[in-house]
């Protein structure tokens, strides 16, 4: 599996790739997942994948040497042109594999990041699914994660908006991906982040991460250490009938009762219970009680 998060902000874009990808727990290896188109000072498309590898890669081939030149992420007018790219390359690797693996038994599985800036457009950013069809990030989503995404999803959910800066967002990209590390032995170093600055039209920042990298480190370190700092100063639960300091909060502020399932009437307290209740609640006698001295020992 894999993890890519990519965010479009006022300032610019951030993507992030891992570079794991494994056919179980003992089949792992390294492939890289982020590719970047660039002419400079024409345009600077990224693309970011997920999914069955062989499937990915066959849609990148089309992408990159398409047959017909209008098929091609460096003819595309318009990032919208650039999706429909990847969204139709999608669809004709489904057409071409999509019978042999499902005869197979293997999903018909991969997404797509694709964002970036084309010259006399604003930048962009698009997720691709597996049927080929996108959708666009907005002021309201500004990022998209396609993978293991359910690690890394809560601090960019806190943290993210249009206004956040490049700097910010790239930190914000690395925790995420570093809890996810830590989650999911199926997404793993090293990693590639890339920063594009607004109006560039070409790389501005791109740095490749691995075990080594201190800032990384850091990361780790520093994000761990806060995270139970702040755990531990958040106060424990008080309930309703224990004391607690004044001013403090309160759990249980009235009482409450669980749903509870009816009980059989076979387990039932007092006379409801009739005959059944000195049966059940006569002690066990043991197989060897009953046969006496004929049972060995």
């Amino acid at each position: 599996m894999t993890y890519c998060v990519a965010m479009r902000l006022n300032d610019g874009l951030v993507f992030l790739a891992d570079s794991r990808t494994n056919a179980g727990v003992d089949q792992i290896s390294t492939f890289r997942k982020m590719t970047v188109f660039e002419r400079p000072g024409e345009r600077l498309l990224v693309m970011m994948s997920a999914g069955n590898l062989a499937i990915t890669q066959a849609v990148l081939q089309l992408v990159c040497e398409a047959a017909d030149p209008g098929a091609s992420l460096w003819r595309a007018k318009s990032l919208f042109d650039a999706a429909r790219v990847v969204g139709d390359a999608v669809r004709a690797v489904h057409q071409h594999d999509g019978a042999a693996l499902k005869e197979t038994g293997v999903e018909f599985n991969c997404s797509f990041l694709i964002g970036g800036q084309i010259r006399g457009e604003s930048l962009r950013l698009f997720q691709v699914y597996s049927a080929g069809n996108f959708i666009e990030a907005t002021p309201e989503n500004p990022y998209f994660q396609i993978g293991e995404s359910k690690y890394g999803k809560p601090i960019v959910d806190r943290v993210i908006t249009p206004e956040t800066s490049l700097g910010e967002a790239a930190k914000c990209a690395l925790i995420s991906m570093d809890s996810t590390l830590r989650s999911n032995i199926s997404v793993g170093l090293p990693l590639d982040l890339l920063v594009y600055e607004a109006g560039a039209l070409r790389v501005t920042k791109f740095v490749r991460i691995d075990e080594s990298n201190a800032y990384m480190q850091m990361i780790r370190n520093t994000w761990g250490a806060r995270l139970r700092q702040v755990f531990g100063e958040i106060p424990d639960p008080a309930w309703r009938d224990a004391p607690v300091a004044p001013g403090a909060l309160r759990l249980e502020t009235q009482e409450w009762a669980p749903v509870r399932a009816p009980l059989p009437a076979g387990l039932l307290p007092g006379p409801e219970r009739g005959a059944e209740d000195s049966a059940l609640a006569a002690p066990i006698q043991l197989v060897a009680q009953q046969r006496g001295k004929d049972v060995p020992r």
